[in-house]
């Protein structure tokens, strides 16, 4: 556990600069083009080779790390390397597949995104454009996620964490570059940081004694075990990209710059995700998926236990803080250059229905990747399939009376249903979880939080009566988060302590 706590707070350390970093990556696209045809037709293209190749990449990293302990385990390392080998190759003859396709049929894919673009040829013919470039990324994407896991197996969780860091950086120089040449140039940029990343992470793995094999074998007996288990994976992962052409597909109907707003306010909620639930889960989940092989059941309740009181001390406040702070937040970070005030009332408005759901977002992330360590891939996607048919639903009721609004309102509610019947499911295979203790633990931090979001409300119209909006919300987050930290030590948190522990340590080493 100790390990464990050592690596979340190396892994949150650097991920605070790398996520820091992508928020500037958000700012300057904002600032350079606002929200309007260019980039809406630029995160179209940007998130199909992503969805395209999500739908195996996460099947990929959530099954490779079981089946590559178990094979390091009963056949050593060199069997090992040759079946991460096997894998690098059979993904590399997917994305050939998927390119030629998407090369064939591009314009219909885009419909299939942003049927809304009919309406307007200019994003179109960008779309395409873009897109035709774009999705050589799949190539890299996929290698992305294997040395990813395969580092994690090694217990290495730097350079993962670390990646986001050089991609943001040509991401921004791109921005800058496409301003002042040519548009194509924001589609050149995706590509680049992926294959950046790559350059990154192969010395890293031969450093960790990885050695390439030419193996193309689809019928190896661990590549149909992996199969087997990540075809529930690959399904829920279709479900949940359904989910995002869904959002867009609707949101291309909405004004222009809909889908740009959507998609910076989703940033916005996503920096919470990938800020402090992602190192916790990445980390937990090779140390669970041990323990579950093991048969220490006290051991993978207790880390589970302590990951999501973790978890809620810093998204819970975050939530509250999200919610009242929605328009100055969204003005703060991105009302400049091109982003208008219109493009930031949608943002905001879209900011404050994720934001109900950001919880249920990171919950569902951890108890996923539970099931998982078990090798219940199934649970998840039929869970996954139901939050996603909650999720249409809702959009068509709620996309009249809020606008973009409902969009984000009807993720978030689908996320709660969703999530709600994963801990009800996990209860039923985990019995005398301990969920009483857990779930007293977040009721205080939920106290606490919104005395805290009460002084934040409070001091933030006070400054705001006599300074700008923008320092305003700056002083009243910085003391919001100086008592909401003095009322976590009164009421004691066990957990608090581990952070506490965890920052001196990593002081104590400068």
């Amino acid at each position: 556990m100790r390990n464990m706590k050592k690596n979340v707070a190396i892994v949150m350390v650097i991920t605070i600069f790398s996520k820091f970093f992508g928020f500037f990556r958000e700012v300057a696209l904002s600032y350079y083009y606002g929200a309007g045809p260019v980039t809406d037709a630029y995160l179209t293209a940007m998130v199909i080779p992503g969805v395209l190749f999500t739908l195996v990449g996460t099947g990929l990293s959530t099954t490779f790390i079981p089946i590559f302990n178990k094979i390091m385990t009963k056949e050593g390392e060199k069997e090992a390397n040759v079946f991460t080998s096997n894998i690098i190759n059979i993904v590399l003859v997917f994305a050939t597949i998927i390119v030629l396709l998407v090369m064939l049929f591009t314009k219909p894919v885009i419909m299939l995104f942003a049927p809304g673009f009919i309406k307007s040829p200019e994003s179109l013919s960008l779309a395409i454009q873009f897109t035709r470039i774009s999705i050589f990324g799949v190539y890299f994407s996929g290698i992305i996620y294997i040395f990813n896991s395969f580092l994690q197996t090694k217990n290495s969780f730097l350079i993962p964490a670390m990646l986001g860091i050089p991609m943001n950086f040509v991401t921004i120089i791109s921005y800058v570059i496409a301003s002042k040449t040519s548009d194509n140039i924001l589609a050149y940029g995706i590509v680049i940081s992926m294959v950046l990343q790559v350059l990154i992470l192969i010395p890293a793995a031969i450093k960790l004694h990885f050695k390439y094999t030419f193996k193309l074998d689809f019928k190896d007996k661990y590549i149909r075990q992996m199969l087997f288990l990540a075809i529930p994976v690959f399904i829920g992962s279709s479900v949940n990209q359904l989910n995002t052409i869904v959002d867009k597909n609707m949101a291309s109907r909405l004004q222009t710059g809909t889908i740009s707003a959507l998609n910076y306010s989703n940033k916005l909620n996503g920096f919470i995700q990938g800020l402090f639930v992602m190192p916790i889960a990445t980390v937990m989940y090779p140390t669970i998926s041990k323990m579950a092989i093991d048969k220490n059941e006290k051991g993978l309740k207790n880390t589970i236990n302590k990951s999501v009181i973790l978890i809620s001390l810093f998204v819970i406040p975050a939530t509250i803080g999200a919610m009242l702070l929605s328009k100055p937040i969204v003005d703060l970070l991105f009302l400049r250059g091109e982003f208008t005030q219109a493009a930031s009332l949608m943002t905001s408005k879209a900011l404050f229905y994720y934001s109900i759901g950001m919880l249920f977002f990171a919950l569902s992330m951890i108890f996923g990747r539970v099931f998982y360590s078990y090798n219940d891939t199934k649970t998840p996607m039929v869970i996954g399939i139901i939050g996603v048919v909650i999720n249409i639903v809702l959009n068509i009721l709620l996309i009249g009376p809020l606008g973009i609004g409902g969009l984000a309102l009807a993720t978030s509610l689908s996320s709660a249903a969703s999530t709600s019947i994963l801990i009800l499911r996990l209860r039923k295979k985990i019995p005398s979880f301990g969920f009483k203790e857990v779930l007293g633990k977040m009721i205080k931090i939920t106290l606490a939080s919104l005395i805290m979001g009460a002084e934040v409300y409070l001091s933030f119209n006070y400054f705001n009566s006599f300074m700008s909006q923008n320092l305003s919300a700056i002083l009243s987050i910085a003391t919001g988060g100086i008592v909401y930290l003095g009322i976590i030590l009164v009421i004691g948190i066990d957990e608090v302590k581990d952070v506490i522990e965890m920052a001196k340590a990593r002081i104590g080493k400068k």
